[in-house]
């Protein structure tokens, strides 16, 4: 027997899993298991500091959300996800206010304390703030930081819920296919393998519908934003059962993280730029405005690569964010967070420059799945960064990524639900995780020093401008550790660091295999071998070898 047995399994704690939980727990017939491999909302979603992309203001317009979607995305968007992410945006919102988060006011509005709601007083309630790629005022926030306030909000709901059980500190290994068990080639899943962190003890979890939600993969790069969580686990499970990838070359990299010695993956958000806040040269020369004519409103992958430009050109450790000639109390007021943590680190931002550099940031390719989260596995779902919906094409557009968790988690929670309310067939009785061949790992300074090597040269040769030469070293490193990591995966009883490690390697690999198929310079990919654009837009799309090509996802049987 498995060890756990639930209606649907879901991989990770953040927006997106809990959002889809908290749809699902509605029946209260439907058993739901979450896995987190830290503590509950340890994951991106709780550091997101910008706020969620939204039509909420009578003189915006969806199809200006749309446009501003596209234009980020160097026309690589799928406008089918487009539009059904843009136009739920209001609804996925207004689902958040109901549940309690507490989203800032405009001045003169206030909450009346009695269900967190807000009363108008003067004007739109909600303060809505822009950010670079937006025509229009439309990013709705929690001061800087409003990953923490949906998180924690999402958080309390989901914990007071009977019939959902949470596991922290258990990281997924692997999932369990009907194709791995009996060599079938209609393959689904049934579940997953899950280590228990603390105790050491590979776990058995068997379920109707397995729900991937587990972010992405920066931790892949020397620098990033993210926090340590960000492995790519999802990503990498999902290619090792048969579903096909999509856009791994597409990384953003955000272009202001704080840039100091000890400030572990400080971002500096993109509203600080929204409100007034001008990159700057060491001398104090602004240059964004020589590179695109949003100056610094522009999207993020140019703004990147115009501070790796200006840094490469002049010798500069970083360059500058200034945000010192608004008042005072207006940036502490609208940045609490981002100005104490400064601060923490000797940077007063109300008076003075702030040093920034960029910093990997968000993997905008993924699994490939449909709007309703079915990826090529049957019962296998994927939400979230972990996921390619289409939606981002080649850059996403600020402040779409948690609005992407809501809305797609809502029709995955649809589609699982109206699926487990006709059939709830037998499971296969899955074999228990298998230890009788392995040992204890001899040498953990293997896993460490692949680790860091990993993220270096993915840092140095799969950063913000390639080469094919850049691309073919890092190709061959990649190789060579995948082998190193095979065999020792093989031969040792696994542990938290391995798992992770195992991950990363393969989804660098993904991601510089999809880097070396795109012949041209589009969004975040800027190849100087192909500095020009392709007139035709082309998913770039990884197929593994144990793929199934069915059609598509009508049962789960």
């Amino acid at each position: 027997m498995s060890n756990f047995i639930s209606d649907v399994l879901i991989v990770g704690g953040g927006a997106a899993g809990l959002s889809l939980a908290l749809r699902l727990s509605q029946d209260e017939n439907i058993k739901i298991t979450i896995l987190s491999k830290r503590e509950l909302t340890e994951g991106s979603s709780l550091y997101a500091q910008g706020g969620i992309a939204a039509v909420l203001d009578e003189d915006d317009k969806f199809q200006m959300h749309i446009n501003d979607t596209h234009t980020a995305g160097a026309d690589l968007c799928n406008d089918d996800a487009v539009r059904r992410v843009v136009e739920g945006a209001p609804a996925a919102i207004n689902w958040l206010i109901e549940k309690g988060v507490k989203f800032t006011l405009e001045d003169g509005a206030e909450y009346d304390g009695v269900d967190g709601s807000a009363t108008q007083t003067k004007g739109e309630a909600y303060h809505l703030t822009r950010e670079g790629g937006h025509s229009h005022r439309r990013v709705i926030h929690a001061k800087d930081a409003t990953g923490y306030e949906v998180e924690t909000t999402l958080e309390k709901h989901v914990r007071a819920l009977p019939n959902v059980t949470i596991l922290e500190k258990h990281i997924a290994i692997d999932l369990i296919t009907s194709q791995k068990l009996s060599g079938r080639t209609d393959s689904r899943c049934f579940g997953a393998y899950a280590l228990d962190i603390e105790t050491g003890v590979a776990k058995t979890f068997a379920a109707h519908a397995t729900v991937l939600s587990s972010g992405g993969a920066s931790k892949a790069y020397l620098y990033t934003t993210n926090p340590d969580t960000s492995t790519g686990d999802g990503i990498a499970m999902a290619w090792r059962a048969g579903c096909r990838i999509a856009n791994m070359e597409f990384v953003q990299f955000h272009p202001t993280c704080l840039y100091h010695p000890y400030a572990k993956g400080s971002l500096i958000s993109e509203a600080v730029r929204g409100e007034g806040g001008l990159l700057r040269l060491p001398n104090g020369e602004r240059f964004m405005d020589q590179h695109h004519e949003l100056a610094e409103l522009a999207p993020r992958d140019i703004v990147a690569r115009a501070i790796d430009y200006e840094m490469k050109k002049g010798g500069f450790d970083s360059v500058f964010l200034d945000i010192s000639h608004r008042e005072p109390e207006f940036i502490l007021d609208h940045f609490p967070n981002i100005a104490e943590n400064c601060k923490k680190y000797g940077y007063d931002m109300t008076s003075e420059p702030v040093p920034v550099v960029p910093a990997a940031h968000y993997t905008c390719g993924g699994i490939k799945t449909d709007l309703r989260g079915r990826t090529d596995l049957k019962r296998l779902y994927a939400v979230g960064e972990s996921s390619c919906t289409g939606l981002h094409g080649a850059n996403r557009l600020a402040s779409n990524s948690l609005l992407e968790c809501l809305v797609i988690a809502e029709s995955a929670a649809e589609d699982i639900g109206q699926r487990l309310s006709k059939a709830r067939t037998n499971l296969p009785k899955l074999p228990e995780w298998d230890e009788s061949k392995v040992n204890d790992p001899d040498e953990q300074i293997v896993v460490s020093h692949n680790w860091d090597e990993l993220r270096r040269f993915m840092w140095d040769y799969v950063g913000i401008v390639r080469t094919n030469k850049r691309l073919e070293r890092a190709l061959n490193r990649v190789n060579l550790l995948q082998e190193e990591i095979v065999e020792y995966y093989g031969n040792f009883r696994v542990n938290n660091d391995l798992i992770e490690l195992r991950n990363l390697v393969t989804v660098a690999k993904l991601t510089i295999e999809c880097a070396l198929s795109r012949k041209e310079s589009r969004g975040l990919h800027f190849t100087t071998d192909y500095p020009e654009i392709r007139d035709h837009a082309m998913d770039t799309i990884l197929t593994p070898n144990n793929f199934v090509n069915h059609p598509p996802i009508n049962d789960w049987e």
